[in-house]
């Protein structure tokens, strides 16, 4: 609707943990970054498959990071909100490793079933019956082979099925997240299932990284008229 603005949601305690958060991983707040943090809670909230899309340097995997730490230090605060909990996170590269390797094989030789990386995560998550979140990541390109078989796992079934015909089911508190640079060969069946967190490094841009670099390695060493004709660039 032209003309019409749309009030800004005050996020409070949320909004201040993260900032506190990225300060202390060293990093710069940003605030396209903080607003990039709050859309992945706010995903997360609706969905509990998410896919963080965009190329290399925009901040991906911060952005989860910085969120995590953000839950975990609202949890110790002693805020009762249900979703401020303490946040485990499983990383994997599902590409790094064969289907066999990831969800799980038959030994030709003793015929016998071996959990693959996947399964044998999502079972430590299944037997954790705390509240905490668990975040399984899946940091690597989305392939039209071993993305297909998490979409029982993405769809209000929460199943994971294996080839063994064992079937695990995903409490609330597991979520799986994607860290992929695009979606070209992902299919409308996965896409829709996901919500989608798109990260551009054209908001971040190179000036948090000199920054930051500046900080933590070049403080004694760089003059102060250096400092400012770096950052005087545009």
């Amino acid at each position: 609707f032209p003309g019409v603005v749309l009030p800004e949601h005050d996020y409070g305690v949320l909004k201040v943990s993260i900032e506190e958060a990225i300060a202390n991983m060293g990093y710069q707040v940003v605030q396209s970054q903080v607003h990039k943090v709050i859309q992945l809670y706010e995903t997360q909230l609706v969905r509990h498959g998410v896919m963080c899309v965009g190329p290399t340097g925009g901040g991906k995997t911060t952005i989860y990071q910085v969120l995590k730490d953000a839950l975990t230090q609202l949890h110790k605060a002693g805020h009762t909100y249900y979703y401020y909990q303490p946040v485990h996170t499983y990383v994997l590269n599902p590409k790094s490793v064969t289907m066999g390797e990831l969800y799980g094989e038959v030994n030709k030789l003793t015929l016998e079933w071996k959990d693959g990386l996947m399964a044998t995560i999502v079972r430590q998550c299944v037997k954790d019956t705390t509240n905490d979140h668990k975040w399984i990541v899946c940091d690597g390109p989305v392939d039209a082979l071993w993305i297909e078989n998490m979409n029982t796992v993405l769809d209000d079934n929460k199943m994971l099925c294996l080839a063994n015909s064992e079937r695990i089911k995903l409490n609330p508190t597991i979520h799986m997240m994607f860290e992929v640079q695009d979606l070209a060969v992902a299919s409308p069946a996965t896409v829709s299932r996901c919500g989608m967190v798109y990260v551009d490094p054209a908001e971040l841009r190179w000036r948090p990284y000199v920054q930051t670099w500046m900080a933590t390695k070049l403080t004694a060493k760089m003059a102060d008229a250096t400092k400012k004709y770096l950052m005087d660039r545009s």
